[in-house]
């Protein structure tokens, strides 16, 4: 299968280029050439286990990676989760689930494509006899997530940008505090999205991308989507044969990737009724689905910090789609949003696509309401999944991130502290960070200092 760039101005990839290059150099996102159909073939996924089912469904799009080979990398991914499901189903109420990503090792949804990505980049590095180096930015768990993903791997050298003293405290222990020499957690001034427009610009510098073989490992890279595509299915199948037809996935989103990867697998033919997208305060996803209008705000700290975003850099993958597959149309799009930091939609489908807003109050009081109704205690950003459902439709609740994480938050609305030990090993460990100006120039210089060569 071969890859191309929403911006059209690129050579189509395979699978394993397409994953090394992440950000395509036109400036574009890969997607599929073909988005494979597999209405007809739903029934040969029933009863797989999490690992099998992911290797079955990421068989038809890395198909330059021997079959064996895939299998042994997939399976590597996902034996440091602790729930023996991975990604467990939990029914709350009448027609109401939980889908529970936290159970990874940094425990946040980012670790099912992380933990995959890491071992990719490992068997590439091995295959290719050459060194990479892996740059992100993060709002709060993408970074510890990639981190763990490349922890000490051999011929890897991690970069992450993340906004100082804008992600919970425990987060930034999880960058900071591994102890690995391949990773350097780069705390620079502003917010999520100037570190990620500083990110863009150092990748649309293509003699240095080339030269360090950088790779982005942020959610615009390709095996990122896909990955996420896996806990979707898994979960639909989970459900009844008389409510699969009738789910709405609730997701707590910013940078709209986690979504994206739902639509996508609809898209594919798995009959998903519709997602509902759940915003934070920063609300320019949830300003979209009820307005029509792709507008910039400004980015207000908040309680969900992982969604403190208002450049959703997924949305490209979205408007290659919504504009009839017309990279023309794409970069004409992208431009007009980067010259006026608006973009209106004349048709949308808002059948697909609900939206709801929660502010910081609202938050505290989502997370009282659901442990007192349900005896579930769930995160901030879960929370947000919780201030609207649909009556007529089975909800699934995507939880992006153990409570634990946030123990603040949690013992302010209902008087608990949520603890895990991992996390409170950290505590004790020395944090290691390097504070740099959101300047391309600087971070390429501290980048060129530090990547492992070879």
């Amino acid at each position: 299968m071969k890859f191309l760039s929403t911006r059209g101005q690129t050579p189509a990839l395979g699978f394993s280029d397409a994953v090394a290059t992440g950000l395509a150099p036109d400036g574009g996102l890969y997607l599929p050439e073909n988005l494979p159909d597999f209405s007809g073939s739903l029934a040969r996924f029933e009863g797989l286990s999490y690992p099998e089912l992911c290797f079955e469904f990421l068989r038809v799009f890395a198909t330059d990676i021997p079959p064996e080979t895939l299998r042994a990398l997939v399976a590597r991914s996902y034996t440091r989760f602790t729930d023996p499901a991975i990604a467990p189903l939990k029914p709350l109420g009448k027609n109401l689930y939980v889908l529970e990503l936290f159970h990874g090792p940094t425990l946040a949804f980012k670790d099912f494509a992380l933990q995959l990505l890491g071992n990719l980049y490992t068997h590439q590095c091995e295959v290719r006899r050459q060194t990479i180096s892996v740059l992100g930015a993060t709002s709060g768990d993408t970074g510890a997530a990639a981190i763990h993903g490349l922890l000490g791997r051999p011929g890897t050298t991690i970069f992450i940008l993340y906004p100082d003293g804008r992600v919970s405290p425990l987060q930034e222990r999880q960058m900071t505090c591994t102890g690995a020499d391949n990773v350097f957690a780069i705390a620079v001034d502003g917010t999520f999205d100037d570190a990620q427009s500083a990110l863009k610009e150092i990748f649309g510098d293509q003699e240095f991308r080339q030269r360090l073989r950088l790779s982005a490992v942020n959610s615009i890279n390709l095996a990122r989507v896909l990955a996420q595509c896996v806990y979707y299915l898994y979960a639909w199948l989970k459900l009844p044969a008389s409510e699969r037809g009738n789910v709405e996935f609730v997701v707590p989103t910013g940078n709209f990737g986690n979504v994206l990867a739902g639509w996508m697998l609809q898209k594919m033919g798995v009959p998903i009724r519709g997602f509902r997208v759940a915003t934070n305060q920063n609300d320019i996803l949830y300003r979209l689905f009820t307005t029509g209008e792709y507008r910039m705000g400004d980015v207000h700290p908040s309680l969900a910090p992982s969604m403190d975003i208002q450049v959703a850099s997924n949305f490209e993958r979205f408007i290659y789609f919504a504009v009839g597959r017309d990279p023309a149309k794409v970069r004409e799009v992208m431009a007009t949003f980067k010259r006026t930091g608006r973009y209106a939609f004349p048709n949308f489908d808002r059948d697909t696509f609900t939206a709801s807003r929660t502010t910081d109050a609202e938050i505290r009081s989502i997370i009282q309401r659901v442990h007192r109704d349900f005896g579930y205690v769930a995160d901030p950003h879960t929370a947000c999944g919780f201030k609207e459902l649909s009556p007529d439709r089975v909800s699934i609740v995507l939880s992006t991130a153990s409570p634990a994480k946030f123990p603040d938050t949690i013992r302010d609305a209902i008087g608990i502290e949520p603890t895990h030990p991992s996390l409170e090993a950290l505590k004790t460990r020395p944090i290691v960070k390097h504070r740099l100006k959101t300047d391309p120039a600087a971070i390429r210089e501290f980048i060129e200092q530090h990547a492992v060569k070879g």
